[in-house]
């Protein structure tokens, strides 16, 4: 008599505690489950169908997790990819990359990507298989940059920045290796920014709105300064007119003790080197040059400012 086969097999139970409790079909015939072996787990609800093929051992809501290995064990060979692939908040449809040249037909909730060179840019040993960040993170900035949302490629690229997976030299380097990129240029000028210190969409927007296209002189990003007793650095500062420039996002500035604490930084630095602050808004930085190069004058700035068709009329 042929040896039953159950979820109680310890290669099956390995298998999924590494997959979150997700199976597949193929797997499960590789590791010598029969037809009928499958059926009875099913009519007992030992396991319950996610997708075609592929199976969970409950019987409530998937997790996120048990979604995307259901995504890509459905596609297999496949990787998570695109945002699905980059650290952060999760994206609410799974976004898998299978082999150029394949057909698969997507499951509901799951985006299916064709791309070259699958095997050499997935990290096969993650649970589940992803995308390297870096090829990840390009795909997804040029996406939106197609859309038009520079913003939001800035804004995706500052969120792989903070999660510290990655660094700039190695984005570029991807880049560079990658055939075509539809907006190479701007990624590229936008790793450069962050190579070189401008930390958020705030940041970049005021250096190239604000500083570049109004003429203003070049300030120095992420300022190291010790006048609170502890190294903070400061977004921007004009050394040369003791000038400092906090850019305020609504997210880290939203309560009274971070507010408390920025206005404790900003008399701190005024006592010690005698720089006041200014502190500019999402709602502010793009109309604020006149009023930043009237501060600098009064501080010894000789230059011009070079108005542009979103400055606010002169009183």
């Amino acid at each position: 008599m042929t040896e039953r086969f159950d979820t109680g097999d310890q290669a099956l139970c390995e298998l999924l505690l590494r997959q979150d409790g997700v199976v597949s079909r193929r797997q499960l015939l590789a590791m010598g489950a029969r037809r009928h072996d499958l059926e009875r787990m099913l009519r007992r609800r030992e396991l319950r169908r996610l997708c075609a093929g592929v199976y969970v051992n409950h019987t409530g809501p998937p997790t996120q997790r048990q979604r995307e290995w259901a995504a890509v064990l459905a596609a297999w060979p496949a990787a998570l990819t695109g945002p699905s692939a980059l650290p952060g908040t999760t994206p609410g449809k799974v976004h898998v990359a299978i082999a150029r040249g394949r057909t698969v037909c997507a499951q509901d909730g799951v985006v299916i990507h064709r791309t070259s060179h699958l095997r050499q840019r997935v990290l096969w040993y993650r649970a589940p298989p992803r995308m390297r960040v870096e090829h990840a993170l390009v795909e997804v900035m040029s996406q939106r940059l197609g859309a038009h949302d520079v913003a939001g490629a800035f804004s995706e690229l500052t969120r792989v920045a903070y999660s510290r997976q990655t660094t700039a030299e190695r984005i570029l380097d991807t880049l560079t290796s990658r055939r075509r990129v539809p907006g190479r240029t701007l990624i590229r000028a936008m790793l450069e920014d962050w190579r070189d210190g401008v930390c958020s969409v705030l940041e970049r927007g005021y250096r190239s709105e604000v500083e570049r296209t109004h003429g203003l002189p070049r300030a120095s990003r992420q300022h190291p300064s010790d006048a609170t007793g502890a190294r903070i650095h400061q977004d921007v500062r004009y050394q040369r007119y003791s000038l400092v420039v906090e850019l305020d996002g609504l997210v880290f500035h939203a309560d009274a003790d971070s507010r408390d604490h920025d206005a404790a930084r900003d008399l701190a630095e005024l006592a010690t080197s005698g720089a006041p602050t200014a502190r500019v808004t999402y709602g502010l930085v793009f109309r604020t040059a006149g009023w930043i190069a009237e501060i600098l004058r009064h501080r010894g700035w000789t230059g011009t400012l070079t108005p542009c068709p979103r400055c606010p009329p002169r009183a």
